[in-house]
């Protein structure tokens, strides 16, 4: 509500990320973002997806927080293909840690066991 009442009464676009206070979680604080809704991957959805992850990242280090918790933005009711989008995710997460040493540790939440297997498959091939 606050997100909504402020700087984005239309929503927060695709992309960008904010953060919160996190309420009675045990968590400090819980990082809002928007990833994409995937339309066949022809309307920047892979960027728009990098931006969401490097956005919070950004976030997470600006509050001097030292673990990130994702889950694997836009593959669920947006229909971003988990076999696509968990390298966007990976990729930039790396990407992002070989150049900001700030962060612990970085950690993929999956909703089922076949999402964790795409993730470790594709892992392989970029986290090398």
């Amino acid at each position: 509500k606050r997100i909504r009442a402020t700087e984005w009464p239309d929503g927060l676009p695709t992309g960008k990320a904010v953060i919160t206070t996190s309420g009675n979680l045990k968590a400090k604080y819980v990082i809002h973002t928007v990833g994409p809704v995937w339309r066949g991957g022809t309307r920047g959805e892979p960027e728009l997806l990098a931006e969401a992850y490097r956005n919070s990242l950004k976030l997470a280090v600006s509050k001097g927080l030292k673990t990130v918790a994702f889950p694997s933005i836009s593959t669920g009711a947006y229909g971003y293909p988990i076999e696509k989008a968990c390298k966007v995710a990976l990729a930039t997460v790396k990407e992002f840690l070989e150049k900001e040493d700030k962060l612990d540790k970085v950690v993929f939440v999956l909703f089922t066991a076949r999402d964790l297997e795409v993730y470790k498959k594709a892992a392989k091939e970029i986290i090398k």
